[in-house]
Order: structure tokens, then sequence, then C-alpha cells
């Protein structure tokens, strides 16, 4: 074969294998158009259309007075279809529309703005985000009446899509109380425990994939809207819960604890006005990051504050009186291998059953259990399971801490174990649940499950009230429960809590110092705590203190825990009209000279009263620089006393004219609301809380 003949039939074979490639190509795409068409076509639509889940609006949290705890407030980024809106439209808007992008952004230049748009409307592209940068409603709205802008989705593209945040308005206030929810439903406090209602049910809307990713809404007719969430209102008082975390947090850093919590609960209802819980972090602040209260890591051992409950057992057995004696001898005391010991070194000899629990003396108290429960320990937590304290209360936040108490016939059951139980060792309770014994003692023996949401609503509409349970109807005979109440006074006025004591108002309650137990070990570490109520002798409110670890001199329970209770229950008792009704009736009784009325002051400028005292003749005194002043009758004169109302907090406006009230608060940047006429008789805001400027306070005048 020569050359060319070779040549050629290379080329024709050549030839044939393309017109064979060309021929399989032509025929696939024929199969893919006709044959395969619709499953392609189908595959296409699913891949690029879908259904989409759609969120529901979270629902609020509320405070028992109304105030906003947290909600979600809607955010949105700015997205375009730059192909809606028709050439003549397009072409006097863009350029005012770029300049205002790039103004209110300040990330590009107007050019740039103008550039991406009108090059996505060159290239027929459907979609493209703005910024990402997330704007608010105010903002949206300004931006809806922008050129092209104000002609909506239909005529001018644009697509503000929502997004929701949460938002607490009162910033850190009760925030692990609040609690939040992350993005695999793990959380904390009213917002992971009440989920379930706040969430809603979500929505499905048709969505449409497009280039880089991005899913755009479509708008379509089997669109399903989403159910917003339901509202809860806590018993929650932001008034108290300001005051708990402030005075907390003063005491924390005085101290230098480790962590510190507080709990306010109404005696009757047993609906919590405040919780608060600080932990020192790793720059030496202190933040909200566990919930000691309630929680697992809140289980301690108690130290003395659990003797109210080894008294209960003992009054009950019927076996002693409170005014018989025992002898402590020199604070020391051995059972089996272990040595009891009481605080004072020395001891403190012999003592009445009352002394013993108001000094509260280790000694006295486990020999007197040791003495009546040591055969039959099992008696001895009989009373314990009858008070409630061996299981949980069923508290409304998830995770709460189970009590532990050891059985007699566990191995780990020793001779010591009676004796070191009874003062609140060998055994862990949460600070809720030691607070739920002192206030069944203030409630006549009734314990009640504390509370935190007291209502489920939509709208207006409630769709679930929660009401005060019972958990148990008479932990303690009446009889039990009125000596009872008449030792936590007692501690309060002679005892280990004396320098708590308030001429104004009874405090009755019990301090505890326990070592902290590390490694199995009992350390120099204290866990220093308060429990109590007031006004002792009409209880309203129950409260508990729990410092871990305070530093330096002094840093038991009285010392460290009672102060704080004090504080806090000043401020309460200060705002609560119920609570000093009494004093302020006893006051007016006073103000009387000669027969006749005071003329009708109780607070203002120094200067101007003292004035108007002059005048009338009217004795009165000050020795004072303070401006501002309140006044007091003493010996048929008026004294005037300093109302520190320059200090950087909230001040005292009780009594005040309108006027003065207005001028003091206005100046501290509060924003004042308020009702009636003549003076101030009360204020939202208590005397003495941190100042947020733009706040609201609302005065009662009367």
């Amino acid at each position: 074969m020569n050359i060319k003949k070779s040549i050629l039939l290379r080329v024709r074979l050549a030839f044939l294998a393309v017109v064979l490639f060309a021929g399989a190509i032509f025929y696939r795409i024929a199969h893919v158009q006709f044959v395969d068409g619709d499953k392609w076509r189908e595959m296409a639509e699913n891949i690029n259309l879908q259904y989409r889940r759609v969120k529901a609006t979270r629902g609020n949290i509320y405070s028992g007075n109304g105030s906003l705890l947290a909600t979600s407030l809607p955010f949105y980024r700015v997205a375009m279809d730059p192909s809606i809106a028709d050439d003549q439209l397009f072409k006097e808007g863009i350029d005012s529309l770029a300049r205002k992008l790039s103004a209110f952004y300040k990330d590009k230049s107007a050019n740039s703005y103008k550039r991406i748009i009108t090059d996505a409307r060159l290239d027929g592209r459907k979609y493209i985000i703005l910024n990402r940068r997330q704007i608010g409603y105010q903002a949206k709205q300004v931006m809806a009446e922008w050129p092209i802008f104000r002609h909506g989705r239909m005529g001018g593209g644009v697509l503000f899509e929502k997004v929701e945040k949460r938002y607490n308005p009162f910033k850190n206030l009760a925030g692990r109380t609040i609690g939040f929810l992350n993005e695999d439903k793990y959380g904390a406090g009213l917002e992971y425990s009440f989920n379930n209602f706040l969430e809603g049910t979500n929505g499905e809307a048709l969505f449409q994939k497009i280039a880089g990713g991005t899913w755009k809404p479509v708008h379509d007719a089997e669109d399903i809207r989403p159910e917003d969430g339901y509202d809860i209102v806590t018993t929650l008082d932001v008034n108290i819960q300001d005051v708990a975390e402030s005075a907390l947090l003063r005491q924390l850093m005085n101290k230098d604890a480790n962590y510190g919590c507080v709990v306010v609960m109404e005696v009757e209802t047993g609906h919590i006005k405040a919780m608060a819980n600080l932990e020192k972090n790793n720059r030496g602040g202190y933040g909200e990051y566990y919930n000691y209260a309630v929680g697992e890591q809140g289980l301690t051992e108690p130290g003395s504050t659990f003797k109210l409950m080894s008294m209960l057992a003992l009054l009950e057995e019927g076996k002693i009186n409170l005014n018989d004696t025992i002898d402590t001898g020199d604070g020391t005391y051995k059972f089996y291998n272990q040595t009891m010991r009481d605080a004072k070194y020395g001891g403190y000899g012999k003592l009445t059953i009352r002394q013993a629990f108001e000094k509260s003396s280790n000694v006295a108290v486990s020999k007197l259990v040791e003495e009546n429960f040591g055969v039959a320990p099992s008696k001895f937590l009989k009373y314990v399971e009858r008070a409630g304290l061996d299981k949980p209360l069923g508290f409304q936040l998830k995770g709460e801490g189970v009590p532990y108490f050891k059985d007699p016939k566990d191995k780990n059951w020793y001779g010591t174990t009676l004796p070191w139980m009874s003062i609140g060792y060998e055994l862990k309770l949460t600070p809720l649940q030691t607070l739920a014994l002192y206030n069944a003692v203030a409630n006549e023996g009734k314990m009640v499950r504390p509370m935190l949401v007291h209502k489920i609503r939509k709208g207006n509409r409630v769709e679930e009230e929660f009401e005060t349970k019972v958990l148990e109807d008479e932990i303690a005979s009446q009889a039990t429960i009125k000596q009872l109440q008449s030792l936590l006074e007692g501690v309060v006025i002679r005892g280990t809590a004396r320098n708590i004591k308030d001429q104004d108002y009874k405090i009755a309650g019990k301090t505890g110092t326990a070592q902290k137990l590390e490694n199995g070990r009992y350390t120099r570490r204290y866990y220093a705590s308060f429990a109590g109520y007031f006004p002792a002798d009409n209880p309203k409110y129950s409260m508990i203190i729990a410092i871990d670890s305070p530093k330096g001199f002094n840093a038991y329970g009285g010392d460290v825990s009672a102060p704080v209770f004090k504080e806090i229950a000043d401020k309460i008792y200060a705002q609560d009209l119920e609570l000093n009704t009494r004093e302020k009736k006893k006051n007016q009784k006073d103000l009387r000279y000669m027969g006749n009325e005071f003329p009708y002051i109780q607070a203002g400028m120094a200067n101007e009263l003292q004035m108007i005292c002059n005048r009338f003749g009217v004795s009165n005194h000050y020795n004072g620089a303070e401006r501002w002043v309140k006044s007091s009758v003493v010996n048929k004169a008026i004294s005037w006393k300093a109302n520190k109302v320059d200090a950087p907090l909230v001040p005292d406006v009780s009594g005040m004219t309108l006027k003065d009230a207005l001028y003091v608060l206005e100046n501290k940047g509060l924003r004042v609301v308020y009702t009636g006429s003549g003076r101030v008789k009360r204020q939202s805001i208590p005397a003495g809380a941190s100042v947020n400027k733009g706040r609201t306070i609302k005065i009662e005048l009367s």
C-alpha cells in the first residue's frame, strides 16, 4: 500500500470516529431531553426549590410587676433582586440609592455599590446581599423610603430579610435565672426550662437556591405561617432583684469570695422575688455563670443552718425543754474517735438549750441529738422526711440538685455520722432547699414549693396559671413551730446574728458556717450562710444568703452573710408600704408640738426647711453639711438628718415635694413618672440601687 492510500484510510477512519462520537452525543442529548427529561426536571426542582423552616417568634419573659426581662427583637439583612425595577426607575434611582447605601454602611464608595447592583442586573442575577450587617427596625423604616426601595419588593426588588435576636432589657440582671438556649437546644434557666412554651411552632415556606448557595424566599400559597411562642410571667421583682445582686456583689468583692447566691421568697405564696448567683471569673470580676441556689453544683454541707432541723426533731420528740441546761464543757466532746468542737475557744460551759441554739453550739446540739436518736438514727431521718428535705422540691427550673442523706443501713454510716449530721455535715442540700425549711417555719409549719413562673400567656389571654403548691401541710406541730420561731428570733436578738438586729422591724434567722471538704479533708475555708425571714412577728419574706470561701478574718455566717441579709431586708422594708405602715403611723403621731401639729415637713433642702421652721417659731437643729435632709422629732423639736442624694446611687426622695423629687431624680438621668399629689410616699426603684440613665422610676404622691 502506497503512502497516499494509507493517509486516505486514516482520514476516513478518523472522520468515521468523529461522526460516531457526535452521533452518540446527539443520542444522549435526545435521551436526556425526551426519555429521562421528567426525572431530571424533578431533580432540578428539588435541588433548587425547597420548603424550608421559618422560625416562629420566641415568646417574651416578664417580671411579676410587668417589666420585660427577655424578648426577641427583629433585625434585618438587606438584599435585592436587581432585575425587578424597570429601566426608567432603575436609571433614575441607582445613583441616589448607591450614595445612600455608602453613607449608611460606610464600607464602600457609592460607585462600588452602583457597580455591584448594575453588574448583577446586567448578568440577570435575581438575588444579591447588599450588606451582611444587620439593621434594626427603625433603620429598615428609613431605608424603605429610599429611591427604588420605596417601590417595595414587587416594584423595586428590595428584600428585608428578618433575623431575630434575643435581647435582655436589664442586661445581666437575673442573667442565669433568665438563662439561655443555644442552637443545639441546650441551655439553662427559664429559656431552657420553658422552651416548649417560648419557642412556638415553626412554619414552612418555599425557598429557591441561587448562586453562592443562598436561599431566597419565594412566596407561595402553600406556605405555612409560624405560630409565635407563649409569653411567661415570672414572680421576680426587678427592684428586689437589683437590690439583692448589688448587696451580694459588694460583699463578694469585699471578702474576695469564690461565689455567692441570694434567694428572696414570699412566705405565704412561695413566689421567688429575687434569685442572684455571682461567681468570680478569671479576670477577678464577678458574673452569673451557674445557678448555685438550685443546681447540683450548689449542693453542699449547709453547716449550722441545719440545726433548725435538729431542734425540730428534738422538740417533736417531746424530751427536751428550751429552758433545760446542757454542759458544753470546754467546747470539745469526743464521739468515738472524732472530736466535736465549738467555735468559741474554751467553750461555753453550761447553757440552756435556747442559749445553745442562739450561740450555735456544735457540742450541745450534737450531744442532744445523739442522746435522743443515737440508738434509732432512722427516727431522726423520719423527721427529715416529714419536713420534705429528703427529696427535690420539684422546682420549675431544670437541673435541681437532689438532696443527699446517708441511710443508717449504708456501709458508710458510722457512729459519728448522726452527731455530725445534726450540725449540718455528712449531708448535702441546695440553698433553695434549706430556704424551704425556714420558709415553712415562718409559714406556721406549711411547706410550699418555691415558684418562679406564675403564668403562661399569649397576648392578654392566660393559657396556664400556676397556683401555690403545698408540699407538706404541717412539718411539725404548732407548739414546736412556735418554739422554733422563738429560737430564730433569739439568734438575732442575743445570738450569733445580733449584729443585724433592727429597731424598726424584727428579723428571725440562723447563721451557718461549714468547713469546706477538699480531697477528703476539712480545710480552713468556709461556706458562710444566713437563712431567715422578716418581719418576724408577721413574716412576709424569707431569704437565704450563701457565700463560698470568703477571705480574711471572721469568715463566718454572722459576719459575712447576715449583713447582706440585713441590707436587702432594709431596702425591701423601705419600699414595701405594707411592711412599714405601722412605723409611718408612729412617726406621724410623734409629729406633734404643744398640742398642735408640726408643719408637714418630711424632706427637702436644708436651708429652705430651716427658714420655714424659723419663720413659724418651730425649734429645729442641724449641724450637718449636706444640702438635702430628712426630718425627725427629738424632744419636741425637729432634728434634721442628712439625706445624701448626691451619691452616685438612686436617692431617697420619700417625703419630698414633687418639685424637689423631680429635680433630684432627673439630675441622676432618671425618667420620672408620677401619680397623686402631695409628697412622695413611695418610689419604684429603692434608694441605694445603682443608677441606669434613662431608666423609668415611678413615684407615688400622697
